[in-house]
């Protein structure tokens, strides 16, 4: 158990991009507050589980370079997600398993080889104060998490009560681990605005590969090195500004593909705002959004129209994969 005097784990450095995540909070998007919460989100839901964490328990999400952690307590960790091997001790230890770690023991990761974000479960979970429902931080408008920002060095983070069964060795089967592809392809419902883009437009746009840019982060994935879009002419409607890929302000599905100035696509990621003057041409489906967060500057991805229909077929496979997890971890 802590006391009041001790903080489990100390940050020793914070690594690139750090912070605390669960679930997301739910219910605020109408008034601007984005879901926030893991970027992969079945990654955060199997450290958890590896723990015996509930699900929705905050977890750390380590983004392309791990933190140094020092803890202070005795308890399981686990890793899941990108490719970033833990270190305990300077001791290479797997991911997808829960590890025990000592009191006195140093946490470090390797540099990553697959993918963009880990996430560390600890048991317990990471004990940050609740903010509208959520433990996740949201940076932009710096709620929740530690002090609604990134981990900084010095930090201290305490961890709650653990609650459940916890089974040190525990694994995440390999039929159940998500590949991590250097190319992938993202399934996209043509949105409200698709008809807005020209013939050839509407064409290229599934038919080119697209590269991320360097810019890609938890409020939007941006791509580049595709065709140029266009869109057709037309008077701008009172409100509209003067690119051609503006509207009158709508509303932004998470998922959503904007292109300012037809140039690069930008979907719209868990701290994305929710609205603005940009057309959306598209929506990257719910079973596709973990991929996204996993892709590096320069992976590469090819956009696939789907109907309704195969969008909700692929949400159906989305849960079953989720609904075996928990019957293989929670046995």
């Amino acid at each position: 158990m802590l006391t009041d005097l001790l903080k489990a784990i100390e940050v020793v450095k914070p690594g690139l991009a750090t912070s605390v995540q669960d679930t997301g909070r739910q219910g605020y998007y109408h008034v601007g507050i984005p879901p926030s919460g893991a970027l992969d989100q079945y990654a955060l839901r199997a450290a958890n589980l590896l723990v015996g964490n509930a699900e929705e328990t905050a977890v750390l999400e380590c983004t392309l370079l791990g933190p140094q952690l020092l803890f202070n307590v005795e308890t399981l960790i686990a890793v899941t997600g990108a490719e970033m091997t833990p270190k305990i001790d300077g001791a290479v230890q797997a991911c997808n398993v829960a590890l025990r770690i000592k009191a006195g023991s140093t946490l470090t990761f390797d540099y990553v080889k697959g993918g963009a974000r880990a996430y560390l479960a600890v048991a317990g979970g990471i004990d940050v104060p609740v903010v509208l429902g959520s433990r996740s931080t949201y940076t932009l408008g710096a709620i929740g998490g530690l002090e609604g920002r990134r981990l900084q060095k010095g930090d201290s983070l305490s961890v709650g009560s653990v609650r459940g069964p916890v089974r040190e060795g525990a694994v995440l089967p390999d039929a159940l681990r998500v590949p991590l592809a250097r190319e992938v392809e993202l399934r996209v419902l043509p949105g409200l605005y698709h008809h807005r883009l020209t013939d050839e437009s509407a064409r290229t746009f599934f038919e080119d590969t697209w590269a991320v840019a360097p810019e890609a982060d938890r409020i939007g994935y941006r791509y580049k090195q595709g065709r140029p879009l266009t869109f057709r002419e037309r008077e701008q409607p009172f409100g509209a500004g003067a690119d051609p890929s503006n509207i009158v302000d709508a509303c932004y599905p998470i998922g959503s593909i904007q292109v300012p100035a037809g140039l690069e696509p930008i979907i719209l990621h868990r701290d994305a705002v929710s609205g603005g003057g940009y057309a959306t041409i598209g929506t990257v489906i719910s079973a596709d959004m973990d991929v996204i967060g996993q892709m590096q500057p320069n992976h590469l991805a090819r956009f696939v129209p789907v109907t309704m229909a195969q969008a909700l077929a692929a949400r159906r496979d989305a849960q079953l994969r989720l609904a075996r997890l928990r019957e293989v971890l929670l046995r």
